[in-house]
């Protein structure tokens, strides 16, 4: 099953970019879409709890789809594309196995642990 999953996100990720494209972005803003809401992951300097939260903030889809329902019922088409580069980030990296992080450090996640496998039990919030 989490293969389906893998492949959902990646469909996801492909119509960020259709939409991208459909409302005539430039070059640059796909660029943003690989790297731009990885800025997150700056709060981890602050430790584990902070940067739990800036990533995250930069990661949640409900907020990306908030920011381009936003765009769209005021017209703006900054808040419209900021909203498709957050959640086609956000999708990118689901595929790849990077979920929202835990207070417990960056390599814990909703999806489960990043990297080597351990006997570790993953706990805390998000």
């Amino acid at each position: 099953m989490k293969i389906v999953l893998k492949w959902e996100e990646l469909a996801l990720f492909a119509l960020s970019i259709y939409g991208l494209y459909n409302m005539q972005v430039q070059w640059w803003v796909y660029l943003l879409l690989l790297l731009g809401p990885d800025i997150g992951m700056m709060g981890y300097l602050a430790g584990n709890r902070a940067g739990a939260i800036s990533y995250n903030l930069f990661h949640h889809k409900g907020i990306a789809a908030a920011l381009f329902i936003a765009g769209s019922l005021s017209g703006s088409q900054v808040l419209q594309v900021a909203g498709m580069v957050l959640f086609g980030h956000s999708c990118m990296d689901r595929a790849l196995g990077y979920g929202l992080k835990y207070f417990t450090g960056f390599k814990f996640t909703h999806l489960g642990c990043i990297g080597k496998q351990d006997d570790q039990s993953v706990t805390g919030t998000i």
